[in-house]
């Protein structure tokens, strides 16, 4: 293959996946000197470490969850940060929120700012969504999980971030006491959330 068509190999790559990893490029063929050479000539540019995308491409507004999960597929999108993605009350978190399951490693990133929970088995698999964001596929927790989850970690989010989450996700018609009841069950938190949802009702 002729330089110029390694050069548009990679072109094409980063205009086929959006972001994407130094790793995913080279499992495709592409010798890592072209994505060195490609930045340094302005046709691509470094996200964060080891993560590129075309240059001058249009991000998102939920562009630090599409790199966080080019460089963490692993990990799920979750609380404050999955609020926001589903519009869902009025968090504006700085970092970005990442549930790992529990005994893996924690991913680490110079951008954007992580913050990671820790989940395990059925609180880690369950109620997961996928998007798909600038190219990625994003794994996100559902509406009902994330209200759960909030007030599972309500200790680390505050109480009143969770009854706002599942107020607005009521009052909006995008939660369902069925799906939240199992979501509740799963993260061992229906006892406590039984009593607001009463009050939500009456």
């Amino acid at each position: 293959m002729t330089p110029s068509q390694d050069r548009q190999r990679l072109l094409d790559f980063a205009r086929a996946r959006g972001i994407f990893r130094a790793s995913e490029a080279e499992a495709a063929g592409i010798h890592s000197h072209w994505l060195s050479r490609l930045t340094a000539e302005g046709e691509l540019e470094r996200v964060t470490r080891g993560c590129y995308r075309l240059a001058g491409h249009d991000t998102s507004e939920h562009h630090t969850l599409a790199v966080a999960a080019a460089i963490a597929p692993a990990a799920v999108v979750c609380l404050l940060s999955a609020l926001q993605f589903h519009q869902i009350g009025a968090q504006s978190p700085a970092l970005v929120w990442l549930a790992v399951e529990r005994g893996a490693a924690s991913p680490r990133l110079d951008y954007p700012p992580l913050r990671i929970v820790h989940f395990s088995g059925a609180a880690f698999t369950a109620g997961i969504e996928r998007h798909h964001i600038e190219g990625r596929e994003v794994p996100v927790y559902s509406i009902a999980k994330t209200v759960a989850d909030c007030f599972k970690y309500r200790n680390k989010i505050g109480l009143d971030v969770a009854l706002e989450a599942l107020t607005a996700a009521w009052r909006q018609r995008r939660l369902s006491l069925p799906e939240l009841n199992q979501f509740a069950a799963i993260d061992r938190v229906q006892r406590i959330i039984d009593p607001y949802v009463e009050a939500m009702l009456q």
